[in-house]
């Protein structure tokens, strides 16, 4: 083991996945291109499709998680909703104070099979980012600029087109906007003593306009609110670069369903009850904070073969060319096709370095570092 571990620690390692995940996520955001004609005649199948190759992407991370790093993940639910998990549509209402929650968010969508089909509400900038925001485009994940006023008819829009979706999904949603850091909690209570609102402990305000419009919109499609908070074993502080390096963790998810039609319709009623609900989750986290443990029953949903199968996939695609070059490189010797690999490597480098950067808490987005009105929208 410890051999093993030393390997993962290795650069060079690194530089293999995150080659393979950028060279094969490029082929498939080409592959995606190709199904717009495709969606000209029949819509439904180009979801279909997209929602496969969307996988193809999504899940190569979530290998990563489970097959490389080997974190376990234990689910704390009532027995009585378990049943539901992937068999309906579904808003998941995430905490935001790990570097990785997002990740573990599509862990817990792959367990239950909607990772290809999962959406959030994402800032617009990410649509630019290759890959990962290209393959989102496809998806119809929804976009917001975090401006109430050009937001509001756009993300609507963006939410009913989802009506019809052809397969069953979850709308991940980070309510606090924003990953909580010590300087984004401080302005963020600043806003709840100047509106007269309970200070939260372990959470930042939660911006209900989105969830509102999110609900609003979703009605009639979407059977519930998965409300989930995310915690991990012996108090530690899980990093990308740390489940790169191998780094085993522990996460405990708590999940509790509730049925959309207990979640009120009028505005300032749902944003009272969003608030609420926030408290609750303030105080389920310092429960866990003393004693390690979420309440109620707990299981240990299995990890799926298929996202190492796709995972190895993709490897042997985009890594068998990769050896010829290498090999043709050695044995030319010109100095010219040398220089080239060099360069593509060092491209590749810091490609890896600048994705792994993105998941830093400290590179994190400024949003929530300045003092605001709580009823802005709720995006991730």
């Amino acid at each position: 083991m410890g051999l093993l571990s030393t390997l993962k620690s290795l650069f060079i390692c690194h530089l293999i996945i995150g080659y393979v995940f950028l060279v094969s996520g490029l082929l498939i955001n080409l592959l995606q291109v190709c199904t717009l004609p495709v969606g000209l005649v029949s819509k439904q199948l180009a979801r279909r499709i997209n929602i496969r190759l969307g996988y193809c992407i999504a899940s190569q991370v979530v290998a990563v998680l489970e097959w490389w790093s080997g974190t376990e993940c234990t689910l704390y639910t009532d027995p009585k909703s378990y049943p539901l998990y992937g068999k309906e549509n579904a808003i998941v209402l995430l905490n935001h104070n790990f570097e990785i929650d997002f990740l573990c968010g599509w862990t817990f969508c792959e367990r239950f099979g909607v990772l290809g089909s999962s959406k959030v509400l994402a800032k617009q900038e990410l649509a630019y980012v290759p890959v990962i925001g290209w393959m989102w485009y496809f998806l119809e994940i929804v976009f917001c600029k975090r401006k109430w006023e050009e937001d509001r008819r756009l993300v609507a829009q963006s939410l009913q087109n989802l009506r019809d979706y052809p397969e069953n999904y979850w709308f991940l949603l980070f309510c606090e906007g924003t990953r909580f850091t010590p300087e984004k909690h401080q302005a963020s209570m600043q806003v709840a003593e100047s509106k007269g609102l309970p200070k939260l402990k372990y959470h930042l305000l939660p911006r209900t306009k989105g969830f509102w419009m999110t609900v609003q919109n979703l009605r009639g499609t979407v059977s519930a609110v998965y409300d989930s908070t995310l915690n991990f074993r012996d108090n530690e502080t899980p990093t990308m670069l740390g489940v790169l390096n191998g780094k085993k963790y522990h996460a405990d998810l708590y999940v509790r369903r509730i049925p959309l039609e207990l979640i009120p319709e009028e505005e300032k009623e749902c944003a009272a009850w969003l608030h609420k609900l926030y408290q609750e989750k303030d105080e389920l986290q310092g429960a866990y904070e003393k004693t390690g443990l979420f309440p109620g029953p707990k299981t240990s949903p299995p990890r799926q073969l298929r996202t190492l199968m796709n995972w190895l996939f993709w490897s042997c695609v985009v890594l068998y060319p990769l050896g010829l070059m290498l090999t043709h490189v050695i044995s030319s010797g010109s100095a010219l096709t040398i220089i080239a690999a060099v360069v593509v490597s060092s491209a590749a480098s810091v490609a890896v370095r600048w994705m792994i950067g993105q998941t830093e808490i400290g590179k994190g987005s400024k949003y929530g570092n300045r003092e605001v009105p709580p009823n802005t929208n709720g995006s991730s």
